[in-house]
Parts: C-alpha cells; sequence; structure tokens
C-alpha cells in the first residue's frame, strides 16, 4: 500500500470520531434550546409541559439550561432543575447543586427559593416531598439555613409531613451557622409531630454544642442519645472527646478516653483521639503524664501518627525535658512514624530552643543513616547555616540531600538565599550549579535577591545562564 493509500485511509478513519463529538456538542446544545423554549413561555405549571419535550437529560444539558436562565428567567430555570431532579432516569450530584447556585445567584437571591415555592402554591401545582426535599439541598449547598427553615414551615401548606432527613438537613445548617438553640428548637420539634430523632441528628447537635463551646450540654444529649439505645460510633466519641480537652479538665478527658476502649469495637479510640488527649495534657503543661498515653496507645495496638510525635517532642522542650523527647524518638522511630519524620522533629525543635549545633549534628546523622529530613527540617537547617555566614556549607548539605533525591519538598525561598549567599561569597562553581538545577526544577528566583544574583553571574560570563534565570525572576 503505498503511503498516499495510507494517509486516505488515516484521514477516513479519524473523520467519524470528529463528526461524533460535533454531533454530541450541538445535541447538548439542541436538546437545552428544546427545554428552554418551553421555559420562556413562562407557563402557569410549567412542569406539566416540560414532562412531555422529548428530550433526554443529562448534567450538560441541565448546566446550559441553567446557564441560559440566570438573565431573566432565573424562577423558570430553578422550576426546571427541582422538575429534572425528580426524573426516575436522572440524579443530581453535589456538583450540579453548587452550579445551579452559582447560575442563579442563590446565595445573593435566596428569596428565589421562597418565590419558587410560592408559586406552587398560587399555580395549585402537584407537589410532593422530593421536590421539597430537592428545595433543601439546594439551601444547604448556598448555606442559607434561615430561607430552609421557612421551605420546612412551607410543607404542612401542601398536606405535607418533613420526615426527620429533611428537619436533619435544616438542623446542621442553623449548627453550621451557630445558631445552636433554634437547632435545638427544631430537635424537639421533631417529638411533638411523631417523629424520632435518629442518630444523625444526635451527632449534628452534639458536634453543634462542641463547636459553640457548650461542653455540659454535648455531655447531657450524648448521654441522652445512649439512652435512646443508640451506640456512638468512634467518630461521635472522638468528637466529645476533643470537646473535653478543650473546655473540660483532664481528668475528664482520660475518663472518657477509658470508657470508649472499654466500648471497643467501632468506638474504639483511634490515634487521632489519642493525639487529642495527649496535645490536652501537653498544653496544660502536663507532658510526662501524656507519655502514659503513648504507652496505653502502644499496649492497644494502636501506633502513633507524625501529628502524635510532634506534639510530644514540642511538648517536652516547651517543658526543658529534651533528654526524654531524644527517649521518645528512639521508641518511636519506625514503628508507625519513618525515622525522617521523628528525628526531623527533633531537629526542628532544637534550633527552635537555640540548640544549633547539637541540631545539625542530629540532621548531619540523619543523612548518614540514609533518615529522609522533611522539608521543614531541611529548610530550616540550611537557613540557620546560611545565617551564619557558612553559606557553602549550607550548599554542600542541600548538594547531599539532592543527591540522596530528598530535596522536593525544600521551601523555594532557600534557593535563592543559598545562591545569592553563593555569589556574594565568590563561589562561582557552585553557585552555577544551584542555578542551572533551579532552570531544571523550575524554581523560580525571588524578587529580593534576583538582582544581586543576576549581576553576578553576568560578571562570571556565563551569558546563557544569566537568561535563562532572568526568565524565571520574579
Amino acid at each position: 500500500m503505498s503511503i498516499a493509500s495510507l494517509c486516505r485511509l488515516i484521514s477516513l478513519a479519524n473523520h467519524p470520531k470528529q463528526t461524533k463529538v460535533f454531533t454530541f456538542r450541538f445535541s447538548s446544545a439542541s436538546t437545552a434550546d428544546k427545554f428552554l423554549s418551553v421555559l420562556e413561555k413562562k407557563q402557569s405549571n410549567v412542569e406539566k409541559t416540560l414532562a412531555l419535550v422529548d428530550a433526554k437529560l443529562d448534567p450538560n444539558c441541565v448546566c446550559e439550561v441553567l446557564k441560559r436562565c440566570s438573565s431573566g428567567l432565573s424562577q423558570m430555570g430553578l422550576r426546571f432543575f427541582i422538575w429534572a431532579g425528580l426524573q426516575s432516569n436522572y440524579r443530581y450530584s453535589s456538583f450540579t447543586y453548587s452550579k445551579v447556585c452559582e447560575f442563579l445567584k442563590i446565595k445573593q437571591n435566596p428569596c428565589l427559593v421562597l418565590d419558587v415555592i410560592e408559586s406552587y402554591k398560587v399555580e395549585k401545582c402537584l407537589v410532593n416531598v422530593k421536590m421539597f426535599k430537592v428545595v433543601l439541598n439546594l439551601c444547604k449547598e448556598a448555606r442559607i439555613a434561615n430561607e430552609a427553615l421557612l421551605v420546612l414551615k412551607k410543607m404542612p401548606e401542601f398536606n405535607l409531613r418533613p420526615d426527620t432527613t429533611a428537619y436533619n438537613l435544616v438542623i446542621r445548617l442553623f449548627c453550621d451557622k451557630g445558631d445552636i438553640d433554634m437547632a435545638g428548637k427544631l430537635m424537639k420539634e421533631i417529638g411533638l409531630i411523631d417523629l424520632y430523632p435518629d442518630m444523625i441528628t444526635y451527632f449534628v447537635m452534639i458536634k453543634g454544642f462542641c463547636n459553640a463551646g457548650r461542653l455540659e450540654d454535648a455531655c447531657e444529649l450524648f448521654q441522652a442519645m445512649k439512652g435512646q439505645g443508640f451506640s456512638p460510633n468512634a467518630v461521635a466519641y472522638s468528637v466529645l472527646l476533643e470537646c473535653i480537652c478543650k473546655y473540660g479538665s483532664t481528668d475528664k478527658a482520660m475518663e472518657f478516653l477509658g470508657e470508649m476502649e472499654k466500648a471497643g469495637g467501632s468506638s474504639s479510640p483511634s490515634v487521632i483521639t489519642y493525639t487529642s488527649v495527649i496535645k490536652s495534657f501537653c498544653e496544660k503543661g502536663r507532658t510526662m503524664e501524656a507519655l502514659r498515653i503513648l504507652d496505653r496507645m502502644g499496649a492497644r495496638g494502636c501506633a502513633p501518627n507524625r501529628v502524635t510525635v510532634i506534639t510530644l517532642i514540642e511538648g517536652l522542650f516547651a517543658e526543658g525535658n529534651v533528654e526524654e523527647a531524644y527517649r521518645v524518638v528512639d521508641k518511636v522511630a519506625g514503628h508507625g512514624v519513618s525515622d525522617g519524620d521523628c528525628y526531623s522533629a527533633l531537629v526542628v525543635s532544637l534550633i527552635r530552643t537555640n540548640r544549633r549545633d547539637e541540631a545539625e549534628k542530629v540532621f548531619r546523622k540523619m543523612l548518614e543513616c540514609g533518615a529522609k529530613p522533611d522539608g521543614i527540617a531541611s529548610s530550616i537547617m540550611i537557613r540557620e547555616i546560611c545565617r551564619e555566614g557558612r553559606v557553602l556549607d549550607g550548599f554542600r548539605i542541600y548538594d547531599e540531600i539532592d543527591r540522596m533525591q530528598y530535596v522536593t519538598s525544600i521551601d523555594s525561598d532557600i534557593y535563592s538565599i543559598l545562591l545569592v549567599g553563593l555569589c556574594q561569597q565568590s563561589h562561582s562553581v557552585e553557585a552555577a550549579r544551584l542555578a542551572r538545577s533551579m532552570l531544571k526544577k523550575k524554581i523560580r528566583l525571588k524578587t529580593p535577591y534576583a538582582d544581586k544574583i543576576i549581576e553576578h553571574l553576568k560578571n562570571s560570563g556565563d551569558k546563557e545562564l544569566v537568561t535563562q534565570l532572568s526568565r524565571i525572576a520574579r
């Protein structure tokens, strides 16, 4: 087969794909046009006419209709959105809810939601609970609690009864808003209409009380939840325990932690739970007692994480227990937390407490042993060495980290600090190496240093390097 024939075959093979894409886009637009032609007439009971449209609903079509309704057809656009959400062959995602809020500016014009509900009433439309849930979910996305409450109160006017799920949605909105009293009233109201709060109701309210700092109310409701036969999971326990740690006593926190351990199963404390208690003890200057919680974790087979270790090390340094911090690192390194993360936390605390020489020894030992220092430790260590005027030593540490491929997380400004220092101390070879490394990694020069660095490199005679660096200066 000739090359010309082969090219023709390839062209023919590709042509249907291009046509298919074009047809798809045209189809989405033409489908949206069909629905828009109905909406533009602003008919009463428009939903009945929409049901007769011979067109398939999909996310692209819905978004296109909403976008084109944003100017002058907002109410019709919202009614279309609610109607589309009821169709058996179509379901909304959270993304679609966010788009309708964006296109129709629901948060800026929350009355639009109530206007639509009122239009249903005036036109005597056939309305069901599912329609109201679409509207409530829209209120949730737009975070309009007051309008959500009014929508909930409108349901009986259509001979509809809100269920616990609908109440939970509005309760959550008021808790997020910080109006915990209104949320509490709604929870009590559930019982007055022969409904029952479920696990979600209790959890949302407990979390709301915790966020408001109302520890006593949160504990009381937690016990009431258990009294109703609900078994709290680890998330519910952890939310309340965090509140106890923040607003209560450490003794109360330990008592509650013991309750979680006793409950076991899905209520067992996680590493996050234990770390919250450890943090509480450390903040109150009782870090040595916090170490016993670390032992308690180990006895239950719960390994610490990076945050646990950092919390303990910072607490021990704050109280001057440096030797104990070393013992903690030796104890947990490689057991749930990497050697690099453990010793990096130690290096950072040593530097922050003016033990720079000791920090450098630990850092160099890490590199010798192949432990990967994290970005914070590496950046702080190099910065401190440069501050002492030992820029060449700083570059050598950088170079070693780079050879070990550990350099990706170093702060970008460290490169500029190193490079300007090397230039000022006339280490031209090292400066050129670092500059090329920056170009390779696409790291920009920081503005305060750019002019000095470029001027020095001009004097070195490497015009190409200067040109390339000038392009990445900012």
